[in-house]
């Protein structure tokens, strides 16, 4: 079952839908819950239980909560495989940064137009109403100052003045007139052969009154005018209808025209708002804030929907596709007559198209409207051209920056494979090119740096190779005398050592010592100095009649090289197979190469050894007194000039006596307090002749690596230590 599941968590995992994030845990767990109780709710309907129908709260609950989550799984979602590529990204951001905005100031602009075409549209018919009105209070201003005079002159009626006004003038059709002299109506024209009654006399008017008024549920435009007249005061009131036929005229090459003439509530609040309109919830859901010169008023359109009370004009049909219809509503202040109150505003609404409110606009214009539509028309067009011209460089200028990065991406993965011949093409001069360059340079020097470490690896390889070889010419087994026991150290600076030391058994008395230093380090004096070891053993062997098995084998591991073979029936002397070295030396190296070397034969029988030294550092004898006697005798260096003869020196080796011989890696190290020196070592091996000899080449390694300290060795240390006993 275990392995089932895993299996299961595999396939998942792959599939990439296991969830890994909280988000995308809390959202399967959400919709799992969710799944749960709406099936527990369907099996609880089942069987009618009550306790199904409290399940519903929380199925929607949890609905709601993994449409949530999966939402913000899918942004990420989208956000990681969409916008992956830099060219996605820069798209992105272009959108953000220039579409957006456009789009915006677009949206901003049409909602800013549409408003002003509805605000326009409700503008000429509020026009309409107020030019109407004054018109109206002009006509009953004169006929009140008109009245004034003839009552003056003691005139009668002006009855049938005002009927043949109303016969001959249309604006007069619909118009009633009422006078009253000292509040005494005297007169009453209406049209129509039985006039209705006249409109009361409200004691709270002044002497001058113009506005819509609501009488009787009905809207009317009136005038009022009082006037000193010969018998008191003369007071002439005008009202018109505001009915279809009012409408007619005003929606006449307009549009459709609508009245709500009831319906509306206006208060006043106490509280200042903040803007100028806001949505307020006091008396109900359709209540909106506006706001006047002297405060604040909720308008209220009450729970039903509104009735139009009059409706004039029709929408003409449109001219194209960009010809909209505009729909605006406003509301216009109407005083009750009765009581002056103004707290119930009448509706219009106004449906038009945009072709008829910018023939309305532009009719004053005349002859110059066409130049303004074409200069409207090509900053249009130049606004769109610098658009599409920014869209289209943005858009190159984006395929430039994420085709580079394409061609940096695509040489990485070349790189990584391990292909590092692989080159970008360079076709600009920017910034962009710049770093190709660079990335080009980059890995044509980690080409080369691959193949420098392959020739490297190459090198080591060999070195690796010529210092096993060279470890098995140093002594690898030596055969100690019966008087006379021997050591040989040898550590290079290097690889391999161009130092030598050798020990070679005679027979069971006799035995040749050999310490010597080519010049240089590395392989070269490797080299050179595996040519002395053969040319040592050579030259050490000739004219014997019969040669034995070796006891040793050299090997070279430092700049020192030791020879250790068993010879039988040998009289060689050191000075003339120094001499032959030399010659051979200088025969097959070049002239720069030389060597030093000192070469020694003991003898047990006599306790004697004869030597000859080639340029190298005198050894020494410490004797157990401590006095200390240099093995001078001999000549210069080897290899160096042809025919060359060395001298022979001897001394005796007294029992404890210790023979000492190095190179100058061990004497010649520098620090702060100058070179380690052969005093130096001279004293440790004096102090320590009791010791056995690897520890006394212990303890003169370890004395020379405190005097280097952290610095790098600088040469080969080679150390040959003999003590008689």
């Amino acid at each position: 079952m275990r392995l089932f599941w895993r299996h299961l968590r595999e396939r998942l995992n792959r599939a990439g839908v296991l969830p890994h994030s909280k988000v995308a845990r809390a959202a399967w767990y959400f919709l799992g819950l969710d799944l749960f109780l709406s099936l527990l709710q369907n099996v609880l309907g089942w069987f009618k239980s009550p306790y199904g129908q409290s399940l519903g709260g929380w199925t929607g609950f949890l609905s709601f909560l993994a449409i949530v989550c999966f939402t913000i799984l899918a942004i990420r979602w989208l956000r990681t495989r969409m916008l992956w590529r830099l060219r996605n990204r820069l798209i992105v951001t272009y959108v953000f940064i220039g579409v957006i905005p456009v789009v915006l100031l677009v949206v901003l602009a049409l909602g800013s137009f549409y408003l002003f075409a509805g605000q326009f549209a409700t503008f000429i018919v509020t026009s309409g109403l107020n030019s109407q009105l004054k018109s109206l209070d002009a006509a009953n201003a004169a006929i009140a100052h008109e009245l004034a005079v003839e009552l003056q002159k003691g005139a009668g009626s002006r009855t049938d003045t005002i009927d043949s006004l109303r016969k001959t003038n249309k604006d007069w059709s619909d118009r009633q007139v009422s006078v009253w002299l000292n509040k005494t109506l005297i007169l009453n024209s209406a049209p129509g052969k039985s006039p209705g009654a006249a409109p009361s006399f409200p004691e709270r008017l002044g002497d001058s009154f113009q506005d819509i008024v609501r009488d009787h549920g009905q809207l009317f435009l009136r005038a009022m005018e009082t006037v000193p007249a010969a018998n008191g005061r003369l007071t002439v009131l005008s009202s018109e209808p505001l009915d279809q036929h009012l409408l007619q005229d005003l929606a006449e090459n307009l549009g459709e025209v609508t009245l709500y003439a009831s319906g509306l509530t206006l208060r006043k609040l106490d509280q200042p708002a903040t803007g100028n309109i806001r949505i307020s919830t006091e008396s109900s859901p359709n209540a909106i804030t506006l706001r006047k010169q002297d405060g604040e008023y909720v308008l209220d359109t009450g729970k039903e929907p509104l009735k139009p009370t009059y409706t004039a004009g029709n929408v003409p049909a449109s001219k194209g596709r960009l010809d909209r219809q505009v729909t605006f509503v406003t509301t216009v202040f109407v005083v009750d007559w009765e009581t002056g109150d103004t707290s119930s505003p009448a509706g219009i609404s106004v449906q038009t198209l945009v072709s008829k409110l910018y023939e309305r606009l532009f009719a004053a214009l005349g002859d110059f409207a066409p130049a303004v539509e074409f200069g409207l028309l090509f900053f249009a067009i130049v606004f769109g051209l610098i658009e599409a011209i920014a869209l289209f460089i943005g858009t190159r200028l984006t395929r430039t920056v994420t085709g580079a990065v394409a061609q940096l991406y695509d040489a990485t993965t070349h790189v990584n494979r391990g292909d590092f011949s692989h080159r970008i093409s360079v076709k600009s001069n920017d910034q962009i090119a710049t770093l190709a360059n660079s990335f080009n340079s980059m890995t044509a020097s980690i080409e080369k740096l691959i193949e420098e470490q392959k020739e490297k690896q190459r090198l080591e390889n060999e070195l690796a190779i010529a210092q096993e070889v060279q470890a098995q010419l140093f002594p690898q087994h030596i055969s100690q005398l019966a008087s006379l026991e021997v050591h040989g150290f040898c550590r290079p600076a290097r690889t391999v050592s161009g130092d030598y030391y050798d020990f070679l058994t005679i027979d069971a008395n006799r035995l040749v010592l050999a310490v010597g230093d080519i010049s240089g380090k590395g392989i070269s004096a490797a080299l050179l100095m595996a040519t002395i070891h053969s040319a040592v053993r050579a030259y050490s062997l000739q004219d014997i009649p019969a040669l034995r098995e070796p006891v040793a084998v050299g090997s070279a591991s430092g700049s020192d090289i030791v020879l250790a073979s068993e010879l039988h029936d040998l009289d060689v002397s050191p000075g003339a197979l120094l001499g032959l070295l030399n010659h051979q030396l200088y025969e097959s190296t070049p002239a720069e190469k030389y060597a030093t070397l000192f070469l020694g034969i003991y003898d047990g029988a006599q306790r004697k050894l004869t030597y000859s030294n080639g340029g190298h550092l005198p050894p020494v004898i410490v004797g157990e007194d401590g006095s200390v006697r240099r093995l001078e005798s001999g000549g210069t260096v080897v290899g160096l000039f042809d025919s060359m003869s060395y001298a022979e020196g001897s001394v005796s080796l007294r029992r404890g006596e210790m023979f000492l011989a190095y190179s100058d890696g061990v004497t010649e190290p520098e620090n702060d307090f100058g070179e380690f020196g052969e005093s130096r070592l001279v004293d440790l091996v004096r102090e320590n002749r009791g010791l056995p000899l690897p520890k006394i080449s212990e303890i003169v390694t370890a004395a020379v690596d405190d005097w280097i300290g952290s610095n790098e060795q600088p040469d080969d240390i080679t150390l040959v230590l003999a003590r008689a006993r």
